[in-house]
């Protein structure tokens, strides 16, 4: 089934990621409508699919030949077009940054979920084949995760405006905490750099504590590292001595992990090296999960429910900074 789809929004990964993606998957996604606030960007990328062009996301929701809507920007218009889409009954594919209170979160995926429709966020680092195998390793040599160290930098001109990559990187790094432990965290504490004000952080930094309130001292914990603080000038030192994108350590070893296909563990036996270039790339792997979604007669809201506890947690962990306490979730 070739699925037609809508763009809302051309997001910071449309070249390196979704495009190459939808290209690849050709035989399965038709891109029919493009709708960009920058007009001249959304008329570049509908050149590019053969697609028509729209000023707002309303339209592009109500044509008939649109079966799914991308969201892969928020910009403006926030989750706005998630909304238009549960009233046109079309799948949604979400790729923003939603900057939500947890009561809106709330109403947005109660309104999702009464609306039938299948929804998914994007998570890539849950189906990054690293991830897949870490999995693996966990269950079969490395036994219970007991720490997590994650990691994430970026420049301040790659962060976006108002820092909301720095944003999305949160949301996505608490998904990611939450599916390799596989449990819910019980609290949080969490503190934050603003050199330039309230709303944008250059450093942020999120502690997850996922043990068992009436069982001290057992349960894993994460901590969570979300940088965009290098000059676009130093660039270069990205890459200087870059930690993991995460580590685990666990009852029978540790794991580090670089996403998106390379694992390095240790056990008893020794060091382990495996590189998994073979897999396809995240964002076909990701497109193709949601196209068995929409195909599928059996509505999933595993997705729908990932994505709001993670801007759940996020929103405390913005509180947390704001009172400099630790929060319950």
């Amino acid at each position: 089934m070739r699925i037609r789809v809508g763009v809302v929004g051309i997001g910071p990964l449309w070249e390196t990621r979704h495009l190459p993606a939808l290209r690849a998957l050709s035989d399965r996604f038709e891109i029919t409508a493009v709708c960009d606030p920058v007009q001249h960007r959304a008329a570049l990328a509908a050149r590019q699919l053969n697609a028509a062009v729209h000023d707002g996301y309303r339209a592009l929701t109500a044509r008939s030949d649109v079966d799914a809507v991308l969201l892969l920007s928020p910009q403006w218009f926030g989750p706005l077009p998630i909304y238009a889409a549960c009233e046109e009954g079309k799948a949604i594919y979400c790729a923003a940054a939603l900057e939500l209170k947890d009561d809106e979160a709330m109403v947005l995926r109660d309104r999702v979920r009464e609306s039938g429709i299948a929804f998914m966020a994007e998570f890539p680092c849950r189906l990054s084949p690293a991830t897949l195998r870490l999995k693996e390793l966990i269950a079969t040599r490395l036994g219970t995760p007991r720490i997590l160290f994650c990691n994430r930098r970026r420049t301040m001109e790659a962060a976006g405006e108002h820092g909301t990559r720095c944003e999305l990187d949160l949301v996505e790094l608490i998904d990611w905490c939450r599916y390799v432990v596989d449990a819910e965290p019980s609290s949080l504490v969490a503190i934050s750099h603003n050199p330039r004000g309230e709303g944008f952080a250059d450093y942020f930094s999120l502690s997850l504590d996922f043990a068992d309130p009436t069982a001290e001292g057992k349960g894993a914990m994460a901590m969570i590292a979300c940088g965009q603080y290098v000059p676009k000038s130093c660039e270069e030192s990205l890459a200087y001595r870059r930690p993991a994108d995460l580590k685990v350590v666990c009852d029978n070893g540790l794991a580090f992990v670089d996403l998106p296909n390379t694992v390095a563990w240790f056990d008893s036996a020794g060091q382990h090296l495996e590189t998994l270039d073979h897999e396809r790339p995240v964002g076909e792997q990701l497109l193709m999960h949601f196209h068995r979604a929409v195909e599928s007669l059996v509505l999933k809201t595993a997705s729908l429910e990932d994505a709001h506890r993670a801007l759940a947690i996020a929103a405390l962990a913005r509180q947390s900074c704001a009172t400099g306490q630790r929060v319950y979730c």
